[in-house]
């Protein structure tokens, strides 16, 4: 689980939490998780994707894509809020670290065993898991110490080495991982109702975005869509988002000279 963000404004909080809205059952007893410590009525839960999309947006219309160790696109326009993808890892959270790193795999088993030709990922792999035989790095995925889905993730940024490095087949992994995104962002603005004429702003947050090439691919699979989207960088981060979100719930909105002053600080 990730760490909540949940700073004040001067006497409203915004407390993102995630999973929030994924268990009808549990929602109210996340809102009450912070009663006893804070005024009632004075602060309000929701999915940390919302402190993504305020703090990347600063809280304008638009949609946040977030691409760490799961996924999901988020969006707000005219009132209206929608999300797309970020269902889980067995089934979604696709062009994540997570959903990247599993399809390498899946691309060294293949290499391994002679369905796809060798290539660079099958190199990086083996040296990583320190493999003397192939067949080991079944061992190190489903073994006592079995690889958890954070551990998992964390063999993204080898898979995007071995493309950096020219393998052809862990590069496609990473255009289909923008592709999967873009529609997310696309599912988000159908459902937000965006005019067509209008450019959707999208920023961003997450470990996939830092590799270097793939901006660029998420700037072509938006293009592919037909246009309609503006790829911007994140203004401010999802902690200062999350107070963005609670002076706006609080009916006092940051000023935009308020907000180039969080930009300018270190912690931004």
């Amino acid at each position: 689980m990730r760490p909540w963000h949940s700073p004040c404004c001067k006497d409203f909080a915004f407390l993102g939490l995630p999973a929030y809205g994924e268990d009808s059952t549990l929602v109210p007893v996340l809102d009450e998780i912070a009663a006893g410590v804070l005024p009632a009525g004075r602060y309000r839960c929701g999915n940390d994707a919302i402190c993504g999309w305020a703090g990347g947006l600063a809280a304008q219309d638009g949609i946040h894509l977030i691409a760490g160790t799961g996924s999901l696109a988020y969006g707000e326009y005219a009132g209206r809020r929608a999300r797309a993808g970020g269902w889980g890892e067995l089934f979604s959270d696709e062009g994540s670290a997570y959903w990247v790193a599993v399809s390498g795999l899946n691309l060294f088993s293949r290499m391994s065993d002679g369905r796809l030709a060798r290539a660079e990922l099958h190199s990086v792999l083996r040296r990583h898991f320190n493999l003397e035989h192939e067949l080991d790095l079944c061992a190190a995925i489903y073994g006592r110490d079995g690889a958890k889905r954070s551990q998992l993730a964390a063999l993204a940024p080898l898979i995007a080495q071995a493309a950096a490095a020219g393998d052809a087949q862990a590069r496609a992994l990473f255009t289909s991982a923008a592709g999967e995104l873009a529609q997310m962002v696309r599912a988000v603005r159908d459902q937000l109702g965006v005019p067509a004429g209008l450019a959707a702003k999208v920023s961003y947050s997450g470990g996939m975005f830092s590799f270097g090439f793939f901006l660029d691919s998420l700037r072509s699979s938006l293009a592919a869509l037909g246009g309609g989207y503006e790829l911007v960088a994140p203004r401010l981060a999802p902690v200062l988002g999350a107070a963005l979100y609670a002076a706006l719930l609080s009916g006092a909105p940051l000023s935009s000279e308020a907000i180039s002053r969080l930009r300018s600080r270190p912690a931004a």
